[in-house]
Parts: C-alpha cells; structure tokens; sequence
C-alpha cells in the first residue's frame, strides 16, 4: 500500500545501499544532465536564430538520445543522487517543451500535435500540485514514461532531418512520424497512470491510512 514519505530516514538492509539516493551534487551523472541542460538553449538558438538546422540535429540528438547515459552511469557508479532524479526529468522535459515550440514556430509539427503535448503536460502539472496538497512529492517515474520520453526524444531529430534535407523526408519523416505518435499515445497512458496513482494516494489520506 502506498504510504507518505517518511519524515526521518529509514534504516535500510546493507544491500539496499546501492540503490539509495545521496544528497551528492558533483557527480558524473549530475555533470552530464547540466550538459544536456545547457544543449537546450543551444539547439534553440541554432534552430530559431542562425538557422543551422543540420547543427541543430546533432544537437537536438545528442541531447535527446543520451536521455539514458547519466542514469546508466549514475547506477553504474552508485552515484544515484537526489539532485539527479530531479535534473533528469526536468532535462527530458525542457528538451521535449522546447523542440515542441521550436518546431511549431516553425511549421515542422502540426500545431495540433504540440497542443497534445502541452495537454498531458497540464494534467501532470495539475496532479502534482494535489500531491503537493497532501504532503507527497512528484512520483516515481515509470517506464511507460521513460519509454515515451524516449520515442520522442528520438523521433524529434528524425523529423527535423525530415524538414531540413529534402532529400531524405521521405524516410526520415515516416520514421520520425511514427516514433512521434507511439511517443505520444504512451506520453498519455503514463500520464494516466501518474493522476491514477495520485487519486490512490489522495483517497488513502482521505480513508486516514498511514501504512
């Protein structure tokens, strides 16, 4: 059953310790979220501003597919930190946010498909502030989650390759398209799950259960 988040830590079993967060900051997987982090006013810059859409791609897809290096690394490492798990979604989501607006100002998505996004987006965002309410943080992120994350983050580069190279919009945009869309169906059904768990949640304070 689901519970708050205890106010003091918790002793956990030895074998656990590879698993547990730390309130580190200068770690490898930490540097490499700032990095990524720092590639999103790049890639708009180069996209909306100089016009360098081939600079833009490898930017956009650096950032976008080493979505999984710094938690790979951090769990390598056993350098889960507390920072981490809060600069890596946030990264995935700026990345998402960002390319969207980009590419809407741009004409290379249908406003339509940038409006489901933003949607989702404001349902979560509405979600958390209950917790929020309630005493609770954000919840853990999914897989279904990191697997839309990634159907995006991968699809966006495919698109704009689309966009920028006449030559292979036939092929990059079919792939691109098709990443994009199964992003964007799981994008919703992890959103789902997310306010799911959060009603759970909400009702078992409101049932008074503590454990």
């Amino acid at each position: 059953m689901a519970r708050r988040p205890a106010r003091a830590e918790q002793p956990q079993a030895p074998e656990a310790d590879a698993g547990r967060s730390t309130d580190r900051v200068l770690t490898l997987p930490n540097l490499i979220s700032f990095v990524r982090l720092l590639g999103v006013p790049v890639f708009l810059y180069l996209f909306l501003v100089a016009r360098a859409d081939v600079a833009a791609i490898v930017v956009l897809a650096v950032g976008g597919t080493s979505d999984w290096v710094d938690g790979w690394i951090a769990r390598r490492l056993r350098q889960v930190s507390r920072l981490g798990e809060l600069l890596d979604p946030l990264a995935d989501r700026l990345y998402i946010l960002a390319t969207l607006v980009a590419f809407t100002a741009r004409e290379v998505v249908p406003w339509q498909f940038t409006a489901a996004l933003l949607a989702r987006e404001l349902l979560l965002a509405g979600s958390l502030v209950v917790l929020r309410r309630y005493g609770y943080g954000p919840p853990p992120v999914h897989y279904v989650g990191k697997t839309a994350t990634f159907l995006l983050l991968a699809a966006f580069p495919a698109l704009l390759l689309a966009a920028a190279v006449p030559a292979a919009s036939a092929v990059a945009g079919a792939v691109g398209w098709a990443l994009a869309w199964w992003g964007l169906v799981l994008y919703w059904a992890a959103g789902a799950l997310y306010v799911i768990q959060a009603r759970q949640l909400v009702r078992a304070v409101g049932r008074g259960e503590t454990a």
